[in-house]
């Protein structure tokens, strides 16, 4: 009996000697594996030192993907871009804030009409975390910084071809001043409200009565819109006003929050060229804008440094 006592025990021994073992190989396992990361990514090119990586590519390619594109090189030629656009922003003293990046995105999720996290869902249930999106957002950001400060300078517009151009898009439409007044019929069935207005319309007799004829309507309003120019309105108000004499009224057109007459309370000839003229200058800084800045990148790519792998 003592005899198959002692064998117990040593096997008890033996077995608690090697569950011992077993553990000490689980333990240093575990934390071998617990050092190396969940996804090793490497460097697909490296642009002056900073690298783009396998994973920032395939992440930005479910990006384009969702936005309808899917061309590899595209994909990573914007994340080139971008590495020399934040380079060259802090280069230049230029930092963009985590609000000012989260302010970007809730732009861009009311672009989209969505909410802020609806738009993170759109992006990881289609393989983007949001730090993609950031990271494009960022760049941007910091690149608006450096064209409106730097670029900004390269820029020349002519005011004396601004002028010209304006002149020459005058026509016989857009070339009368105006006192209006808007009649608004607010809310409701767009149809109906309309059917309302052209009611309106047939009994309007002048701007003086305009007040007095809506109060016969249910949420019927007349605003002063003052002294406007026919080159503030879109072409086709634009013809329609210029077709109407003094006391006349525009057919209505359905606007946000209800349906929209003008009235003509005075009109008279003007060649005013400031609003086309502004227009003209604001697409035509823009277009300068844009030109100076795919410029500027493409010097900074030219001298940078980009290896692949």
């Amino acid at each position: 009996m003592l005899r198959d006592k002692a064998t117990g025990f040593q096997r008890y021994r033996r077995t608690m000697t090697m569950l011992r073992f077993l553990s000490a190989m689980l333990l240093g396992f575990t934390l071998l594996t617990a050092s190396l990361p969940a996804q090793a990514a490497s460097a697909v090119v490296t642009v002056n030192g900073t690298p783009v990586t396998d994973v920032q590519l395939a992440q930005r390619l479910a990006l384009h993907k969702i936005e309808g594109k899917g061309n590899r090189t595209a994909a990573l030629n914007e994340l080139i871009n971008e590495v020399l656009q934040i380079q060259e922003a802090e280069r230049l003293g230029y930092t963009v804030s985590e609000a000012e990046i989260d302010n970007a995105v809730l732009d861009v999720a009311r672009q989209i009409k969505v909410s802020a996290s609806n738009l993170s869902k759109i992006l990881t249930d289609n393989g983007v975390p949001m730090s993609t999106l950031r990271a494009r957002l960022k760049a941007s950001l910091a690149w608006s910084r450096v064209t409106q400060q730097v670029v900004s300078a390269r820029v020349n517009v002519s005011e004396a071809d601004i002028d010209a151009k304006a002149k020459a898009e005058l026509t016989a439409a857009n070339s009368f001043d105006y006192i209006l007044k808007e009649v608004l019929f607010i809310g409701g069935n767009a149809s109906a409200r309309t059917g309302q207005a052209n009611k309106y319309r047939k009994s309007f007799k002048g701007c003086d009565s305009a007040v007095e004829l809506s109060l016969s309507y249910t949420d019927a309003a007349v605003r002063d819109i003052g002294r406007r120019h026919a080159t503030q309105f879109p072409d086709a108000l634009a013809n329609e006003l210029a077709k109407l004499n003094v006391g006349g009224i525009t057919k209505p057109r359905v606007v946000e929050g209800g349906v929209s007459m003008l009235a003509v309370c005075a009109k008279e000839t003007s060649q005013d060229t400031t609003y086309i003229a502004n227009n003209i200058r604001q697409e035509t800084g823009s277009a300068g804008m844009k030109a100076e800045a795919d410029k500027y990148l493409a010097e900074l790519k030219a001298k940078a440094q980009i290896i692949k792998g």
